[in-house]
């Protein structure tokens, strides 16, 4: 069940900010590389690929088949899988598909490799002339670049990655940042994403486009707090647990999400729910207490991020709630639905 809903938030310069709530993920438009669907040519999800206005190309990332996995016994449901199993390797894509949209042609694959596992949001440059983007590869923590070549065709690069850390009292030995949203500000200069389980965004400068600077960072809950039952025993990062989030009261169950951005570059704002499935496995509070939508403001001269404490919508309180607020739009045009065509 999907439902869009408007709400007006007091003290937001935003008149009105739509919001998806989502109550079960749609399968049918989640496929992994190795089923080789061309499905996706009919009916792409949005939020999964980009449209390159000027060459009329279409990169799609392949994700994971969510319902069954494949192994030496044969297909089985996922949820009957020990958690160690969700993160075999093979069992997730790693590769970006280029399209040509008017003759429905698949003109070229980019295998990014393991650090490329589970690839989610693709990102051209605004630019309308720019032939390049950036894609975030959930399970390595690892964002690449994409970009056509002198010859004409399509190659990518890793420019970031986030390591993992060495923790205990986790389902893993390691936990990964795990990037679930990544989005351009409008002017192209800063490149924001959101480690799901860390529990951080992180702002970079990306005006030298192969060679992205951290230049902002906030810590938004997530499994690695300080309080919780999950201790680090080995960070690259040399970063300290952060204390829980709370908000006019409220402790944020869950980490940032998906992520959207204000046309002036000045307001973030984050919901917490990936999707169901997920959120039952690694946040089981959010699922009994809902969601939330924070506001994060942005220095968008030099970089910075804030979180907001006067800002918190609670998805609990809706009245057929809780609920799990999932992808948000601005009605009058936000940084990752604006393109020039």
């Amino acid at each position: 069940m999907c439902l869009l809903q408007s709400r007006l938030f007091p003290g937001s310069h935003d008149s009105k900010v739509h919001i998806l709530l989502h109550d079960v993920f749609l399968t049918q438009h989640i496929i992994t590389d190795f089923l080789k669907v061309s499905v996706l040519l009919a009916q792409p999800p949005p939020h999964r690929t980009y449209l390159d206005p000027t060459d009329r190309l279409h990169p799609a990332c392949f994700w994971c088949h969510q319902v069954y996995g494949s192994g030496p016994s044969g297909s089985q449901p996922l949820d009957r899988l020990k958690p160690v199993r969700r993160f075999v390797p093979g069992l997730y894509g790693s590769a970006l598909h280029v399209w040509d949209w008017t003759t429905h042609r698949k003109l070229q694959t980019l295998d990014l490799g393991e650090d490329g596992a589970i690839p989610l949001e693709v990102r051209f440059l605004h630019r309308p002339d720019a032939t390049e983007g950036y894609v975030g590869c959930a399970l390595r923590g690892c964002v690449f670049r994409f970009y056509r070549t002198p010859k004409g065709d399509w190659a990518a690069e890793k420019v970031i990655r986030v390591p993992s850390k060495k923790v205990e009292g986790w389902m893993l030995p390691e936990i990964p940042g795990l990037i679930t949203d990544i989005l351009l500000s409008l002017d192209d200069r800063f490149l924001y994403f959101s480690n799901w389980l860390h529990g951080d965004i992180r702002q970079y400068d990306i005006t030298d486009r192969r060679n992205p600077r951290l230049v902002g960072q906030v810590f938004l809950g997530g499994s690695i707090i300080r309080d919780g039952p999950v201790k680090v025993l080995e960070d690259p990062e040399k970063q300290e647990q952060p204390a829980p989030c709370i908000i006019k009261g409220k402790r944020v169950p869950g980490g940032p999400q998906m992520l959207q951005l204000s046309l002036d570059g000045q307001r973030l704002y984050v919901t917490t729910s990936l999707f169901s499935g997920w959120d039952k496995q690694f946040y089981p509070d959010m699922m009994r207490e809902g969601s939330v939508m924070m506001r994060i403001d942005v220095d968008a001269e030099r970089g910075g991020l804030s979180l907001n404490r006067d800002f918190l919508v609670d998805f609990g309180q809706e009245p057929d709630g809780p609920a799990l607020a999932h992808e948000l739009r601005y009605p009058g045009g936000d940084c990752t639905s604006d393109i020039w065509v």
